[in-house]
């Protein structure tokens, strides 16, 4: 395989597109290799690159089963659970913290009393 080619930031011809740009318009890339890349340049550090694929070979979104859904809101419901007080928090535990808000910052009361 030979090189890419590289376009220009905003340049690059109609019939490719980046991931997010395919997703847009209901399509993935389907297994196909980067097509070209684009490169934004910046003062002080290395161009930016985005990937693109070619349009023409991208293939639909496959639809969500019953069953993706179900695996889809269990990884949403494990990301909620406080690994601490194992409650379900309501939101999305910070991977700063490790924990909920109450357990990483007790009150008087301790995680039960400050909610």
């Amino acid at each position: 395989m030979g090189a890419l080619p590289v376009f220009g930031w905003r340049l690059a011809p109609d019939g490719y597109a980046t991931r997010r740009q395919l997703r847009a318009r209901g399509l993935r890339p389907g297994g196909q290799e980067v097509a070209a890349t684009l490169e934004r340049p910046r003062r002080s550090r290395g161009p930016l690159v985005a990937h693109l694929y070619r349009v023409d070979l991208a293939q639909p979104v496959r639809p969500m089963t019953p069953g993706r859904w179900a695996a889809l809101a269990k990884a949403n419901l494990a990301r909620r659970v406080c690994p601490a007080c194992r409650r379900d928090a309501g939101y999305v535990i910070p991977t700063s913290l490790g924990t909920c808000v109450p357990c990483a910052y007790p009150g008087p009361g301790g995680p039960e009393g400050s909610t």
